[in-house]
């Protein structure tokens, strides 16, 4: 198997190099709007950044949306019908003028999502660990004006037009399975077990992207692997330091990202010139976990009735039999930020 990765610098808006319905799957997280981080970025528009020299906060914070719509409907164009779109965003809050509200991102991608006519599935509440002292914020032990601390952001799921069709016993689907254990843990609604990034993956900690706190590898590993197949097409609007990419190489997809900020192109050129080490480290480190909870001490695991086919230790269920992870045997470099992907 063969797959490519590229990316590329310029605005997401319009993704010239992708023909209409040749994506999957969209696995991405934008700048968060009313988040002052990004108040630069949003603000090469004139309008939003008179809204925000005002403090009109509510203007500010629907005109930042309407900047990613034009992101959401090219990327609406390139998905294929039955493809899924993955969204992890946070809400926002923000005091302008005297007055403190929350801006409630995930309502606004959602509506525009739902408004284009696609399903909402499930979304997951991502629980971040925070370091943070205090747990409140406003008038402290004294009601009735303090405001809960925001430490979930959510990963919004929406699938285009139904359920994707397969051929009975389709080799592809079902080489791209996942164990039984990973499933209970993937699909549960509440993600409070994922790990920080490894330096490793960090690109050097140099570039003030960083500071954006980025997700983890974990987040698009997972939904990489819950809805799509290896050799699907994996699309990331806002490549940012490559995470997507790097999560779609290690889980067997191709992947396109596009990132508006060119001085990111070490950056993600340095991290995926690691991905085979990190691609067959995840995949080595899985099926440990697998074995090792196959010869625990629970008198459960002597009850598995099925056989790896290509590892040979038990299962729990028939479905994951076929299961086969990627690993990667070679990478290539085949331009600035693109590469070539031979697994064995």
């Amino acid at each position: 198997m063969i797959t490519t990765h590229d990316v590329y610098f310029r605005d997401a808006s319009a993704m010239a190099e992708l023909p209409s319905g040749s994506v999957n799957l969209v696995v991405t997280s934008p700048p968060y709007p009313m988040i002052e981080m990004w108040d630069a970025l949003f603000s090469s528009d004139p309008k939003i950044r008179q809204a925000l020299e005002t403090a009109d906060g509510k203007r500010a914070h629907e005109l930042m949306h309407r900047s990613l719509d034009r992101v959401w409907r090219e990327a609406d164009r390139a998905l294929r019908p039955t493809g899924v779109i993955c969204i992890n965003i946070g809400d926002a809050t923000r005091t302008l003028n005297g007055e403190f509200r929350l801006y409630p991102n995930h309502v606004r991608v959602s509506g525009f999502f739902i408004e284009a006519g696609y399903d909402m599935l499930p979304l997951i509440l991502w629980r971040k660990r925070s370091n943070k002292p205090n747990k409140f914020m406003g008038s402290g032990m004294i009601p009735p004006n303090a405001y809960v601390t925001l430490e979930h952001e959510y990963i919004l799921i929406f699938r285009k037009g139904g359920n994707r069709r397969f051929p009975r016993d389709d080799r592809d689907r079902r080489r791209s399975a996942y164990f039984r254990e990973e499933r209970n843990t993937w699909f549960s609604d509440v993600w409070s077990d994922l790990r920080g990034v490894p330096q490793r993956l960090n690109g050097g900690g140099s570039n003030g992207r960083d500071r954006s706190a980025a997700y983890p590898f974990e987040l698009p590993f997972r939904l990489i692997n819950m809805y799509s197949l290896q050799g699907d097409v994996v699309l990331d609007p806002f490549a940012g330091t490559g995470t997507t990419a790097l999560a779609a190489i290690a889980s067997g997809r191709n992947s396109v990202g596009y990132e508006i900020d060119a001085t990111l192109e070490p950056v993600i050129d340095g991290r995926v010139t690691q991905a085979r080490e990190i691609a067959n480290s995840v995949a080595a480190e899985r099926l440990n976990r697998h074995t090792q909870l196959e010869n625990g001490d629970d008198n459960s695991n002597a009850r598995s009735a099925y056989r790896s086919r290509a590892y040979g230790f038990s299962v729990k269920t028939s479905q994951e039999t076929d299961l086969k992870l990627p690993i990667v045997e070679e990478l290539k470099k085949t331009g600035l930020c693109r590469y070539k992907v031979a697994y064995r």
